[in-house]
């Protein structure tokens, strides 16, 4: 595998990111709501990521709410032009763990400027939607999304949680440049998805890339084996099969520690020999 199809990613056909990248749920408190740690953590946790060469960061406005994209912009406002932040908008929160879809034109239009103004931007590299709302036609929603992206308030349109025939539909209403669905190491439900994008160009941000953690702290005695290989934990082994198994797949694992962020993104240097593959593959049979 070339190191440059490795490394990064033509988001939107056009827009070069890192395909290791970073996710922001782990600055904000359980269940997505509140702080975790000061605001100095993050802003640093944030820039230390930056330095070491991530160009995509994954965040949505209901992170806190609101507090993953203002440590953001503190830790990272001007973004120049190498840094993505992709968000999301379309549900609203009334608790930890409290998501209500809110998709209706006007609700996604409101949160979208919200979300601009947190994120000190004209506009925004990534936009998704966090959930189709089943209240709403899918067309509505798709046609808010393109009419905020023809006024330049988002530069590409992303869906999260969509089923293939969803992913199908939206793409003959608008262009989608990227979905994030579930996936990793033991959780294939998506290959359909994963298929449908990789056939048309579209990134894969795989969430829950480490399965909530579990594949960080123990695993599969295939994935231990090829870990003590590689003088690795099994987390970076499960990042770094993500990133060889397709290449739309761009993870952004979350995290607020740094010795964390500096494992996962230690992950993009590890290479796995085809036997590795075959057997970590498997692991989803």
């Amino acid at each position: 595998m070339a190191d440059d199809v490795f490394d990064e990613f033509l988001l939107g056909g056009e827009l070069p990111v890192r395909r290791l990248g970073l996710g922001t749920g782990g600055l904000v408190g359980p269940g997505y709501w509140g702080p975790r740690g000061t605001r100095t953590e993050a802003r640093a946790l944030l820039l230390t990521a930056v330095e070491r060469g991530v160009t995509l960061i994954d965040t949505a406005d209901n992170y806190g709410p609101g507090l993953a994209e203002e440590l953001i912009a503190e830790a990272l406002h001007p973004y120049g032009e190498r840094l993505v932040v992709a968000t999301k908008g379309g549900v609203v929160r009334t608790g930890p763990d409290r998501w209500h879809a809110a998709g209706r034109p006007e609700q996604l239009r409101a949160m979208c400027e919200a979300s601009l103004r947190r994120l000190r931007s004209e506009s925004i590299g990534l936009y998704q939607l966090h959930r189709f709302d089943p209240a709403v036609p899918e067309a509505e929603q798709l046609g808010a999304l393109a009419q905020l992206r023809a006024e330049g308030k988002i530069r590409h349109i992303g869906l999260d949680t969509v089923s293939a025939g969803q992913l199908r539909r939206a793409l003959e209403v608008v262009p989608v440049a990227a979905v994030q669905n579930p996936y990793n190491l033991l959780d294939r439900s998506s290959a359909e998805v994963l298929a449908l994008c990789a056939a048309r160009g579209i990134a894969f941000l795989p969430y829950y890339p480490l399965g909530s953690g579990a594949l960080a702290r123990e695993s599969a005695a295939a994935v231990a084996a090829v870990a003590a290989g590689h003088r690795a934990g099994p987390g970076q082994i499960a990042l770094a099969w993500l990133l060889h198994h397709s290449p739309v797949l761009c993870p952004t694992p979350g995290t607020g520690s740094p010795a964390h962020l500096a494992e996962n993104l230690d992950a993009a240097k590890i290479r796995l020999t085809p036997q590795e593959l075959s057997g970590l593959d498997a692991l989803g049979e």
